[in-house]
């Protein structure tokens, strides 16, 4: 019996659809939204929230109910305005820590590929013995240099983050310089400034904005990782992280203390790299080939 049109057997038989899966795109806006939400969260979920730094050592450790939905700690306050809180402190830094090792590794890349040769191998070689260093342990080494505190861990991961971008976009701006409309420009006798700023950084900075964007979520999961070791935010802050260490010790009699918090860094984490991929994959998708291509 012949096969129906657009499908074709796999190696067991099955008839499936021609063609690579496409994700429904229903998935999309579950994605979108995810990210939107806790953006909104941030953003306006502490202006209702009561002081979550308060404590109420008489409602210490109640188990999740309809007055407590996530439980209370062991100082009495609510878990669940707690995470509202720490989502203000978690996720604005995590985007903090990417802008800035971003532009970071925006200027090294860009000084790289338009400065003289000596230049260039000087800083792709600095750029390779920090990229030697594991990231998590050097982060960890900055932050224990300057303190446990948020900002130390701002600026221990902002300092160990700019490798990976400048390497990146190092070779798509060495790609970006060798096409015709950079030639053309130059022949104009466009300056070299005007040549990088203008023409060939906006064209070489979306795969790396798909990067970043997808890095917030690993970003949060560092930051959670440093404070959860005692590296990062300190206690009473309700930085997710923070909120998963101090409630180590309880897990086996208070388990919600620290399981919301670490469910709420594993959400974010995946609902950010999620993003990325969909980003990745909205980018790959709007590039077309020439008519002549297509038909060859």
């Amino acid at each position: 019996m012949s096969e129906l049109r657009g499908w074709r057997r796999n190696q067991w038989g099955i008839p499936r659809l021609r063609g690579p899966r496409r994700r429904a795109p229903y998935f999309d806006l579950v994605v979108v939204g995810a990210v939107v939400l806790l953006l909104l969260v941030a953003l306006l979920g502490p202006l209702f929230a009561p002081d979550v730094n308060e404590s109420h050592i008489l409602e210490a450790l109640q188990p999740p109910s309809g007055a407590h939905w996530f439980g209370t700690d062991q100082q009495g306050r609510d878990v669940f305005w707690r995470l509202i809180a720490g989502a203000r402190v978690t996720i604005p830094a995590a985007i903090l820590v990417v802008c800035v090792y971003g532009t970071i590794g925006s200027l090294v890349a860009g000084i790289a590929a338009f400065g003289p040769r000596w230049l260039d191998e000087a800083l792709m070689r600095l750029t390779d013995v920090v990229l030697a260093f594991p990231s998590l342990v050097f982060a960890l080494a900055v932050a224990a240099a300057l303190g446990p505190s948020l900002q130390s861990t701002i600026i221990a991961l902002a300092v160990t983050g700019w490798p990976l971008t400048a390497r990146l976009l190092r070779g798509t701006i060495r790609e970006t310089t060798a096409l015709p409309f950079v030639e053309g420009a130059t022949a104009l006798g466009v300056s070299r400034l005007r040549l990088m700023l203008v023409h060939v950084l906006p064209n070489s900075l979306p795969p790396l904005l798909i990067k970043w964007a997808a890095d917030v979520g690993t970003t949060i999961l560092a930051i959670g990782g440093l404070s959860f070791i005692g590296a990062g935010a300190q206690p009473p802050s309700p930085e997710w992280g923070a909120m998963v260490s101090s409630a180590q010790g309880l897990v086996s009699s208070a388990w919600w203390a620290a399981f919301f918090p670490g469910l709420a860094i594993a959400l974010t984490t995946t609902a950010f790299g999620l993003f990325g991929d969909l980003l990745h994959a909205r980018s790959d998708s709007s590039v077309k080939l020439p008519t002549r291509a297509r038909r060859s």
